[in-house]
């Protein structure tokens, strides 16, 4: 069995690392896009999870969101987003947009492992 999915639109390198050796250690292949037009064209590919920085430059995540969460094909996967805690705002945006989750870095990176071994089935 081909094993699961992460769909990752991360510029952070800092994260980039992070997320990659999680999904390593709970046995989830990762796809790194920094464009929207990559995200919405991987996320058709049935990811697991699709995991957004809300602080991306490259990319409106907001409207990423939205258009992922308009689309039959996209609808139904986990979204989590990250961003700075001071960003109460956004983060009422990014749940207003469709984003299932929305979490502090901080938090974000703590939770990671359990997050991804969530979404890995096993």
């Amino acid at each position: 069995m081909e094993s699961k999915k992460v769909l990752a639109v991360v510029e952070d390198l800092f994260f980039t690392v992070k997320i990659n050796e999680a999904a390593k250690r709970a046995g989830l292949g990762i796809t790194f896009v920094k464009s929207e037009v990559d995200a919405l064209e991987h996320a058709r590919q049935q990811p697991a999870l699709i995991i957004v920085d809300i602080n991306y430059q490259g990319v409106d995540p907001l409207n990423l969101i939205r258009k992922l969460k308009a689309d039959d094909q996209t609808k139904r996967i986990s979204l989590i987003g990250y961003l700075s805690h001071v960003q109460g705002e956004l983060k009422l945006e990014a749940q207003q947009a469709g984003c299932d989750m929305v979490m502090p870095r901080s938090a974000f990176s703590q939770n990671l492992p359990q997050i991804l071994k969530r979404h890995s089935g096993s």
